[in-house]
């Protein structure tokens, strides 16, 4: 076991090390710019000063403009050449994108469904016991693959296939791979999901579903990247935006992940086992992570019409992502019949993560500093800005709870799943929610039909994730020490989290009723209930001044 893991800490560190060769290539080659004007290189001539926010309506623009200390979006701030460039990048990339959409909506549904059912399994284990499919063993990886696979991968891909043109200037070349893409990895969905249902599984979390099948993410996944490429090959920006580094590197990671865990007849035991958390954190950290980020560096500064604070910090938070990431992993296995060198590294590795994590904080918060009243007039920023600070909160937390002291508390109790969500729900959703209110009304050229739903959704959101995180972090507190009480039966800390396993289910009740409610206005606009826009993928057009 030894000496398979540390061949992959081996070749993880070589391709930490050929990252920093292209990085240093990049330089040399003008690819990369440390200077502030790095940080404008998204907006058009006459962009910067100016909101916009296809979310909003054109009085809550106005008042956006003003909170924001700028002046609205009009097209006549524009050249009719750019506004043509982002015309014919929206139509390049409609068909691709929607699709995927559609897609991870779905599967969000569907696993916030089971996600309720296995919730509920907690505190009525003897519910819906009498079919195998929906025993909790079945029910929850159900969920989690629903979740990660269908809703976050997919939204994530949607969103990278509708940036990549705006980042790189050109419209989206090769889109229908990516659409035969979304039709490939569909049928693994569906295929996976139901190998779970009936008991085929490779029973290892987040690794759940049979390699056969994982042989058509590969093949799905593969044709959604062939677009990305093609487009990034004819870019026609001198350097590349922030967002466009962790897009790339997202899809250059995670293929290299999923291959490794997944390969068949080559990890056993113990060595599965950690190979299952070096998998699982790094999708988190190295795919979805990279792709949460892209929408926030690139959503917050547009929305505001104000350059990040720091662009040569937000590289400084890339690299170091992309340097001390890939082995936190193994602080889960913390105690566990695993080498003591690896479970250092983790811990060490887990410790330096919050440099980017201060990076992006910094970058973010000071990019907002006096323009956090733009929240109540902005759909998207409201969605983005949360995701960032729970971007921040969660992983500070992680790194804290990488420490023995306090891990040989939060190991093995609900603390850990509270943990996880806040991660993938309260960051990554939060962001991928807040692009899809910035992007639907450019791509169906439709204003949101209903604004209220979208405050609806974003506070059954905020408030189901907040009673969800909060129970299981308070419960799972008090589960650790119960169990590190000598004097107490172990059934103790099974009782202490009865009522927080309530108020589980209550927030994830919460989060469901959200995601019906942003699954309805996403059918309404595609359907036509929306009023067309005045200006196809624009901010509607004002007349007011620049703001005080």
């Amino acid at each position: 076991m030894n000496a398979a893991v540390l061949s992959l800490v081996l070749f993880t560190f070589l391709v930490g090390m050929a990252g920093l060769l292209i990085l240093l290539w990049s330089i040399t080659r003008n690819r990369v710019s440390w200077q502030k004007t790095g940080a404008t290189i998204i907006f058009d001539a006459g962009e910067i000063g100016r909101v916009e926010e296809p979310a909003a309506s054109a009085t809550d623009v106005a008042a956006l403009a003003e909170s924001a200390h700028a002046h609205d979006s009009r097209d006549d701030a524009r050249s009719a050449e750019d506004i043509q460039a982002r015309r014919d990048a929206d139509v390049s990339s409609r068909t691709p994108v929607l699709a995927f959409l559609a897609s991870a909506i779905v599967w969000l549904v569907i696993g916030s469904l089971y996600g309720v059912v296995s919730s509920l399994k907690m505190t009525f284990p003897d519910w819906l016991t009498g079919s195998a499919p929906f025993t909790f063993g079945r029910v929850r990886p159900i969920h989690l693959n629903a979740v990660i696979y269908g809703f976050a991968s997919m939204g994530g891909i949607a969103i990278a296939l509708w940036l990549m043109p705006r980042l790189v200037r050109t419209p989206l070349r090769g889109g229908r791979f990516a659409t035969a893409g979304v039709v490939v990895w569909n049928i693994g969905m569906v295929a996976g999901l139901l190998a779970i249902a009936f008991g085929w599984t490779d029973g290892l979390e987040w690794l759940e579903f049979p390699w056969p099948i994982d042989a058509l993410f590969v093949i799905g996944g593969a044709l959604a990247g062939v677009p990305l490429l093609l487009t990034l090959r004819a870019k026609r920006v001198a350097h590349l935006y922030v967002s466009a580094w962790y897009l790339g590197a997202a899809f250059c990671w995670f293929p290299i992940l999923f291959f490794v865990a997944n390969f068949p007849g080559v990890h056993f035991g113990v060595e599965h086992a950690t190979i299952n958390w070096w998998f699982a954190h790094n999708v988190l950290g190295l795919w979805l992570t990279p792709m949460g980020l892209a929408i926030a560096y690139y959503f917050i500064p547009k929305v505001l019409g104000r350059p990040i604070f720091s662009y040569g910090l937000s590289l400084i938070g890339f690299w170091s992502l992309a340097l001390f990431y890939s082995q936190v992993g193994a602080h889960h296995l913390i105690g566990g019949p695993v080498p003591t060198w690896l479970i250092a590294v983790s811990i060490v590795h887990s410790v330096m993560m919050s440099i980017p994590v201060i990076a992006v904080a910094i970058n973010h918060h000071i990019t907002m500093r006096g323009r956090f009243a733009t929240l109540k007039h902005s759909p998207t920023l409201r969605f983005v800005v949360v995701g960032a600070l729970m971007y921040t909160a969660t992983s500070l937390e992680g790194c804290l709870e990488s420490i023995r002291a306090l891990n040989r508390i939060t190991h093995f109790t609900h603390f850990t799943v509270g943990h996880a969500h806040m991660g993938l729900y309260g960051f990554v959703s939060m962001e991928i929610f807040g692009a899809v209110y910035f992007i639907l009304p450019r791509l169906v050229e439709r204003e949101w039909p209903y604004p209220s739903l979208i405050r609806a959704h974003f506070w059954f959101a905020l408030v189901g994730i907040v009673v969800y995180v909060g129970a299981l972090s308070i419960g799972g507190t008090l589960q650790g020490l119960a169990m590190l009480d000598k004097a107490k039966p172990f059934l103790d800390s099974v009782r202490v989290t009865i009522p927080f396993l309530h108020a589980r289910t209550l927030g994830g009740v919460l989060m469901t009723f959200g995601h019906f409610v942003f699954a309805y206005h996403t059918w309404a606009m595609a359907t036509g209930r929306g009023p067309v826009r005045t200006f196809a993928g624009q901010t509607p057009v004002l007349t007011m001044e620049k703001a005080a």
